[in-house]
């Protein structure tokens, strides 16, 4: 049946995957238009924070809304906004228009994963939480890499693609994003609520007995990937590797989060939430630290892999123990509070592992693994359980 929950969770995961090809599209080709308006290259790094700032300061306003209107309402503001951002910078002349533009789009992306992931919180039982999460992680992944992907058929070879093309193509694509969340409905859990049944939603979800470690777990996950994407390029450099070769074992990396997410339930539920978590971040401490030391290319391949598998866990594992910690009416908050974890830790953990690059690409990759490592000793401490019968 068309109607049916699983079909509702089909559209979801459809709508999962057109929200990330439309952000992973317009960003780089609002960089490229920025180079095509001569903004200096230096001025990009303000697009790149315009982005990050939005979820910083607004996550938790948001998941409060989530709470009191639904999960639809904000999954259809989020379309919105994505259309309205993708307009502002087909037709923007300078550098202001593409910040706001910019800024309107990390607001857009905000507003629908906020939703998205509140409804999958919402509509899933216990026993198929993980499982969904890993689905729904899956989607967005997939998304981030046709994102990019699509700008090979606009013609890619020149050294700027066409952005008018690329603008018009992603807001066509945020528009059926609006159509499909339309289709969706609100979960039971997501009726709208007066105010004081959802304010100081945040402060009751901290004194959750082991939120903060899962929040930290997440924010050094994330944080850990995008370290890697940052500096293996550096470190193939310093070690001789060709670009293709980079680029060949960032996709592995990815590929292998992928699958491990597709089988998250499987997983969880054979070895229990916590010990799989556990074994996660120990691993992905591990094999990111691994990368530290002067391996052959075959072996680089293999702890690459690795890292890509374990790394994959952390994200919809922490979403789903986080969601069901959270009370019904609290699961929006509580997932733009795990967004805003999340934020702070891009900011201040590559910071962090920058302090090492004086040691060179390698110093980074280990001490992030370290960080990782110091992670899994507060995972051990999760009120999580670990029966796989449960």
């Amino acid at each position: 049946m068309t109607s049916g929950p699983g079909w509702q969770f089909r559209l979801l995961l459809l709508h999962t995957l057109l929200v990330q090809t439309v952000t992973f599209v317009v960003r780089p080709t609002t960089s490229y238009r920025a180079l095509e308006l001569g903004v200096p290259g230096e001025a990009l790094g303000g697009l790149s924070a315009a982005f990050a700032l939005v979820p910083l300061l607004l996550a938790l306003g948001v998941g409060r809304v989530t709470d009191r209107w639904g999960e639809r309402v904000v999954i259809l503001l989020g379309g919105v906004g994505l259309c309205g951002a993708t307009v502002l910078l087909l037709t923007s002349s300078g550098l202001t228009g593409l910040v706001i533009g910019t800024a309107l789009l990390g607001l857009g992306h905000l507003l629908s994963m906020v939703g998205e992931q509140a409804l999958v919180a919402n509509t899933s039982t216990d026993a198929r939480r993980d499982s969904r999460f890993g689905h729904y992680t899956f989607a967005a992944s997939a998304g981030q890499v046709a994102g990019p992907g699509l700008i090979s058929l606009f013609d890619a070879s020149s050294a700027v693609p066409d952005t008018d093309a690329l603008f018009t193509a992603a807001c066509v694509l945020a528009l059926v994003g609006v159509l499909l969340g339309l289709a969706l409905r609100r979960s039971r859990a997501a009726v709208p609520e007066p105010a004081d049944r959802t304010s100081g939603g945040a402060r009751r979800l901290l004194r959750t007995p082991g939120l903060l470690r899962a929040l930290l777990a997440s924010s050094v996950v994330l944080a850990a990937v995008d370290i890697s994407l940052a500096y293996f390029p550096a470190l193939g450099q310093e070690r001789g590797f060709s670009a293709a070769l980079v680029s060949l074992l960032l996709a592995v990396r990815a590929a292998a989060s992928m699958v491990s997410r597709l089988f998250l339930g499987r997983l969880a539920a054979s070895v229990g939430r916590r010990r799989l978590l556990l074994v996660s971040v120990t691993g992905s401490g591990l094999t990111v630290a691994a990368l530290a030391l002067p391996l052959p290319v075959p072996l680089v391949l293999v702890v690459v892999t690795v890292a890509g598998l374990v790394l994959g866990v952390g994200q919809p594992l922490t979403m789903s123990w986080v969601a069901g910690t959270a009370p019904p009416r609290l699961r929006g908050t509580a997932m733009s509070l795990r967004i805003t974890g999340n934020r702070l830790g891009q900011v201040t953990i590559p910071a962090v592992a920058g302090l090492a690059a004086g040691l060179g690409t390698g110093g980074v990759f280990l001490t992030t693994g370290c960080l990782l490592l110091a992670v899994a000793l507060a995972v051990r401490r999760l009120p999580m359980e670990d029966d796989p019968s449960s």
